[in-house]
């Protein structure tokens, strides 16, 4: 069910809803529906630095958020965390090695949620984000 609200809008959000709405070929309406929708509370159990760091994607240009949404993890730290995740026993894993492997994980994690982000944004912009494009 959908209730009825009315919105004033400024001028420039405006234009760019109806420019995103006549390249997609969409009414208006929808195109700002499914951008509210989008819309999430600040994620507060995310450290501060990786917050900030997302938040920041929203100033980049289209072509800066397209090269992080197919950013990946470098090939030689992929097949590292391959190896060390591969040990026969974890727990006899140094702790240089241990904190070697957190080190992967935690760059291909933020990795991830970049992207996710810079997806996010991309379909905000109008844009159609399929995996096949990332």
């Amino acid at each position: 069910m959908m209730t009825p609200l009315t919105l004033t809008l400024p001028q420039d959000i405006t234009e760019q809803a109806q420019a995103i709405a006549d390249l997609t070929e969409r009414p208006v309406e929808e195109v700002v529906i499914e951008y509210l929708r989008t819309l999430r509370a600040p994620d507060s159990t995310l450290p501060h630095d990786i917050r900030s760091e997302l938040d920041a994607l929203q100033y980049l240009s289209d072509d800066a958020l397209w090269v992080i949404a197919r950013e990946q993890l470098a090939s030689a730290a992929q097949k590292r965390a391959d190896e060390l995740l591969g040990e026969r026993d974890p727990d006899r894993m140094g702790r240089e090695l241990q904190e070697e492997l957190s080190a992967i994980l935690d760059r291909a994690d933020r990795i991830m949620l970049r992207k996710a982000e810079a997806a996010v944004l991309l379909k905000r912009r109008g844009y159609e984000v399929t995996p096949d494009l990332l």
